[in-house]
C-alpha cells in the first residue's frame, strides 16, 4: 500500500457495509437457503448476491439498483424489506433514507399541494368535461327538438285519462 492512501479496512463505513453483508449471509444460512436458491427466486445473478453478502463496495451494484436488489433478497430470505434497506443505509452512511414505494418523501411537497402529475390529470379531466358539454349542446341544437320532448309528446301535454279497470 502506498503511503498517504487510506487503509480500506480502517474506513468504518466500509467495515459497517461488510458487517451488513455478513448479517445477510448469516440470515440466509440460518434459513437453510443456498445462494442458488436466492438467485433462482430473485432472478439476480449469483455474482450480485455474492457481492451483497460480502459487503464489498467495489463489487456492489449502483445504489439505485442495490435498494431494489436488497428488497428482492429480503423477500426471498424472509426478512422485512424495509428493515433490510434501513440497515444498509445506516451501515453505508446514507444521509436520506429511501422512501417505501408508493409514498412521497417527507417535506418534499406539502400535503395540500398537488403534484405535477396530478395537475396534468385535472387538466385532462377538465378538457374532457368541456368537450362532452359542447357535444351535448351541439347535439341538442341539431336535433331541433325540445329538451322536454319525450316519445313524441311534449312535457306540457297531458296524457289522456284512463279510468282504472273494473274489478
Amino acid at each position: 500500500m502506498k503511503p498517504g492512501t487510506p487503509d480500506p479496512a480502517a474506513d468504518p463505513r466500509q467495515e459497517a457495509v461488510r458487517a451488513f453483508g455478513r448479517y445477510l449471509l448469516r440470515e440466509r444460512e440460518l434459513r437453510g437457503l443456498s445462494p442458488e436458491d436466492v438467485a433462482r427466486v430473485t432472478r439476480l445473478a449469483s455474482g450480485v448476491i455474492d457481492a451483497i453478502e460480502a459487503g464489498d463496495p467495489e463489487r456492489m451494484p449502483p445504489r439505485g439498483y442495490l435498494v431494489g436488489y436488497l428488497r428482492s433478497y429480503a423477500g426471498a430470505v424472509g426478512l422485512d424489506a424495509d428493515d433490510v434497506v434501513l440497515r444498509y443505509q445506516e451501515a453505508a452512511g446514507v444521509e436520506e433514507p429511501e422512501p417505501p414505494p408508493g409514498t412521497a418523501r417527507a417535506g418534499a411537497r406539502s400535503a395540500g399541494a398537488p403534484s405535477p402529475g396530478s395537475r396534468r390529470w385535472v387538466a385532462i379531466v377538465a378538457v374532457v368535461a368541456v368537450v362532452v358539454a359542447v357535444a351535448i349542446a351541439v347535439g341538442m341544437r341539431r336535433g331541433g327538438g325540445d329538451a322536454g320532448e319525450i316519445r313524441g309528446r311534449k312535457s306540457s301535454e297531458r296524457a289522456p285519462y284512463r279510468a282504472p279497470a273494473a274489478p
